[in-house]
């Protein structure tokens, strides 16, 4: 009996770390989406570099207070300033927001060295750095897009119905942070908090039109431009691995260890 009781208390004890670390992944708005680095390099040691290494303590520093912030560094050289914002996910808190543009932070060095302007963007989070002027000025250029998997033929036409219901409330919506709802179909667009209304709504527009395109039937999409994202999902699919590309597990797959977690419990609970 003692020996049974110790093998189900062993395997509750895997099944907790199991529901752990799917709930710390589905979770990890650090997650790396993309990067982007100038092809331009700085010397250490120059005023420039100088100007952008007190640019990005500021960044950081302003992430523990606010969701969105930017600044124009000069104190080395006003004739080298360096330009730089970051942007968290409007829903999370500052503290969330902190820890994100930290990790982007760290993460600079050794996916852009020397470079005199990078842009990071986690799940959470991004930031930007350059040494010309960009902020305030709209970019619907696209940086970076990924796609869920393609829907079945019988649910495709009723998905698309969904889907660009959800997309409507995004480009239609007010403020730089908006939801959509399209049946089982969920959106999410933000803009970057330098952006007047208008450039806001041209940017998710012209985000939208990307996913439409280049995503087609779907069951997700990312697409991020350069001063705003898209994303939409549909509650069916399974988040666990329907984009092509890294992403963090959830979904159906925390179902799935919640319900070993709960049936251990219980089975611990007989012994």
């Amino acid at each position: 009996m003692k020996d049974t009781h110790e093998l189900f208390l062993l395997l509750f004890l895997l099944f907790s770390l199991r529901c752990s670390m799917a709930m710390a992944s589905s979770d990890d708005y650090t997650a790396f989406v993309y990067v982007g680095c100038s092809q331009t390099k700085s010397v250490s040691s120059s005023p420039y570099q100088s100007n952008v290494d007190s640019l990005l303590t500021s960044l950081a520093n302003a992430a523990a207070l606010s969701s969105y912030d930017s600044f124009t560094s000069s104190a080395a050289s006003a004739t080298s300033p360096a330009y730089g914002l970051f942007q968290c996910r409007t829903d999370l808190p500052n503290s969330v927001c902190a820890s994100c543009v930290r990790s982007a932070l760290v993460q600079l060095s050794s996916l852009c060295p020397s470079s005199t302007g990078a842009t990071v963007q986690l799940k959470g989070c991004f930031f930007r750095f350059g040494d010309e002027p960009f902020l305030g000025k709209p970019d619907t250029t696209l940086l970076y897009n990924k796609c869920g998997s393609v829907a079945p033929d019988e649910h495709s036409s009723d998905l698309l119905v969904m889907r660009d219901t959800a997309l409507s409330g995004l480009a239609s919506g007010g403020g730089n942070y908006r939801l959509g709802t399209g049946g089982s179909v969920r959106g999410l667009a933000q803009c970057v908090g330098d952006q007047s209304p208008n450039d806001c709504g041209g940017c998710v527009a012209a985000a939208v039109a990307q996913l439409k395109d280049i995503c087609g039937v779907a069951d997700a999409g990312d697409a991020y431009l350069g001063k705003c994202y898209v994303r939409y999902w549909s509650d069916a699919a399974d988040t666990s691995g329907h984009h092509h590309g890294n992403r963090p597990s959830g979904g159906r797959r925390w179902s799935v260890i919640a319900f070993l977690c709960l049936l251990s419990v219980a089975t611990l609970g007989c012994v």
